[in-house]
């Protein structure tokens, strides 16, 4: 290589060279613009543009927004009609004269009628909450209301057809004696007094004076205390 003679003119003298990239970083960058550009370009033919969507399309997806609101709505109106449906059934249940009705909504099934210990046991018993409160299951007259021996404080219903109902156990009485009372009234709330083994109402059935077992007797009256069930006039309330 030829050294240069200080006599000759610098042709670079006051420019600044700039360095060529290696080979293998000019096409990397002159291939990533490459893609770049067509990703743009993909992009560009891929977007709709605004003035070339047909009316037609607009007002098709403007009717099938308005159907899915008015669908909405309807179902919101149906919700409400429903619930409206079933409050005035629980009504016109409890104040039909002639309506027998659950003693508890939600409760555990834990023991029949029938000898126990070698003594009867003369009624069922309905395990619930303490403080859950439990009704009449039939319209009638408070016969007693207050601490009745093992069956703690208790409460007995006095019915048209000359039955009674007991209800025992209660932590709580709603109810005075003379009272009146139509089915489904709330009478008192489920407790663990007298002679408990816990947490439970203990509902018995007096027909003649002399209990029965009130699973087949209610049955009678389209009450089903096991599948926990009540019918009125033909139809079905689930509680």
């Amino acid at each position: 290589m030829r050294q240069r003679l200080s006599s000759e003119p610098d042709r670079y003298r006051g420019r600044r060279r700039v360095p060529t990239p290696p080979r293998s970083r000019y096409a990397a960058v002159v291939t990533t613009a490459f893609v770049g550009a067509g990703v743009v370009a993909l992009g560009a033919g891929g977007l709709p543009d605004a003035k070339s969507v047909s009316p037609s399309a607009l007002s098709e997806l403007e009717n099938a927004a308005a159907t899915s609101e008015d669908f909405a709505a309807r179902a919101a109106d149906a919700e409400r009609a429903t619930r409206d449906e079933r409050t005035q059934l629980e009504s016109s249940l409890s104040e039909a004269p002639d309506a027998w009705v659950l003693p508890l909504k939600g409760y555990n099934f834990t023991s029949p009628y029938g000898m126990r210990w070698n003594k009867l046991h003369a009624g069922i018993d309905l395990a619930a909450p303490e403080g859950t409160a439990y009704r009449a299951i039939h319209s009638g007259t408070v016969t007693k209301a207050g601490w009745f021996g093992g069956y703690g404080y208790c409460v007995i219903i006095q019915h048209p057809d000359g039955t009674e109902s007991v209800y025992g156990h209660s932590s709580n009485l709603l109810v005075q004696e003379g009272q009146q009372v139509k089915a489904g009234d709330e009478i008192g709330w489920v407790g663990n007094t007298g002679h408990s083994y816990g947490p439970h109402l203990h509902l018995e059935v007096h027909v003649n004076g002399e209990p029965t077992d009130p699973i087949p007797w209610l049955r009678t009256k389209g009450v089903d205390i096991q599948l926990q069930v009540e019918t009125i006039y033909g139809g079905v309330v689930d509680s």
